[in-house]
């Protein structure tokens, strides 16, 4: 990879992962509210971060962004493990969940797990995670000749966000081609989601993610996700989600909370990425980058996960420049965000000089166990 290249990619894994983040940020407080109340309160919708409790400041971040940094840790050790000749396993990143679930168990870390992620003690606060996620990961833990075990799809039939809200990392991979990212980021959804229809719109999502990591534009992302979505069994509910956000941008409708919710709340994988996808191309322009979040947060539903999302497309369009500086600031974890996001980039453009022929056993395997 060029020089000027692998700049700009930084730049993308940086913007996705930090735009999800500030989304979340911005959108949890109000999960749950009416969109006319947020609309009382935020007449031009929710553009600025906002507290929800004492124990909730400001700047904090959800479960989605906490999973969504597993996946990524996840991602970076199944690089490292290729080292033993056997493939990018993604069964690795079901155990990165299982390191997740004990934040959401424990006060702080046990001193039992490897790594350095599971170390950092302001992930371990529950932050209304799905109980889908819960179960099915906790079903998994059991092991033994349980329904789940590790690596294996969940026999549940959620079709929740709680899958396509954490996979944008998959599509931020260098290689690759579409359909094996699609594929990949069906099956980590598919590791706490067993409905097919939140398996087919985290892989469109992460299809999204990898044309516009590419250099595509929006619409040429949006074809090339359901061009491959229209050739997978089942797809029908995820091709009809996309097709309704892209005619509602088409349309001369307010950019506002009522329009967003004729595409649904979002609590579901197809209604969430469709919402996400319409407040992107209703404000697609690097300046516009707040007026879609706040188009996106500001809505009767999971208006975290529906922020997120557009985040991760916008920060992975537009690059880190241009997340709005007064939201990246105060961001909680932006430390360790931006830890991750350029660990990401080391291990999938410079891995050469971080293990293999320079380990195996390196600082960086310490940081990042191959399994």
């Amino acid at each position: 990879m060029k020089r000027a290249d692998e700049e700009a990619y930084r730049a993308r894994v940086r913007g996705c992962l930090l735009g999800g983040a500030i989304g979340d940020a911005l959108g949890g407080p109000v999960e749950f509210s009416d969109g006319r109340s947020i609309v009382a309160e935020h007449p031009d919708g929710v553009r600025e971060f906002v507290a929800k409790g004492p124990h909730w400041p400001a700047g904090t971040v959800t479960d989605d962004t906490q999973m969504t940094l597993f996946t990524v840790e996840g991602l970076i050790r199944a690089g490292v493990r290729t080292d033993r000749g056997i493939g990018f396993t993604l069964g690795v990143v079901h155990h990165a969940y299982d390191r997740w679930l004990d934040t959401q168990q424990l006060l702080i870390p046990s001193g039992d797990r490897d790594g350095w992620l599971q170390g950092v003690r302001w992930l371990y606060a529950r932050r209304a995670p799905g109980n889908t996620c819960l179960e099915a990961l906790t079903e998994a833990r059991k092991g033994g000749d349980r329904i789940q075990r590790f690596g294996e799809q969940s026999v549940n039939d959620s079709k929740g966000c709680g899958g396509v809200m954490r996979v944008a990392p998959v599509g931020l991979l260098p290689w690759g081609d579409a359909d094996w990212i699609f594929d990949a980021a069906a099956k980590l959804a598919g590791y706490t989601h067993g409905h097919v229809t939140g398996k087919l719109a985290s892989g469109a999502l992460a299809v999204i993610i990898r044309e516009l990591n590419q250099g595509a534009g929006l619409d040429d992302a949006l074809d090339a996700a359901q061009a491959l979505l229209a050739t997978k069994p089942g797809h029908e509910e995820t091709s009809g989600a996309l097709t309704a956000a892209r005619e509602l941008a088409a349309k001369d409708l307010p950019r506002s909370p009522e329009t967003v919710e004729q595409l649904g709340g979002g609590w579901i994988a197809e209604e969430a990425l469709s919402i996400a996808v319409y407040c992107a191309l209703a404000y697609p322009e690097p300046d516009q980058f707040l007026d879609a979040l706040a188009l996106a947060v500001t809505h009767s539903g999971d208006s975290d996960s529906t922020g997120a999302i557009c985040g991760n497309i916008l920060g992975t369009l537009h690059g880190e420049t241009a997340l709005p500086p007064q939201l990246v600031f105060p961001l909680e974890g932006r430390g360790t965000i931006l830890q991750l996001a350029d660990d990401f980039a080391l291990e999938f453009t410079r891995a050469n000089h971080l293990h293999g022929d320079y380990g195996p056993h390196t600082t960086w395997t310490t940081r990042y166990p191959g399994w």
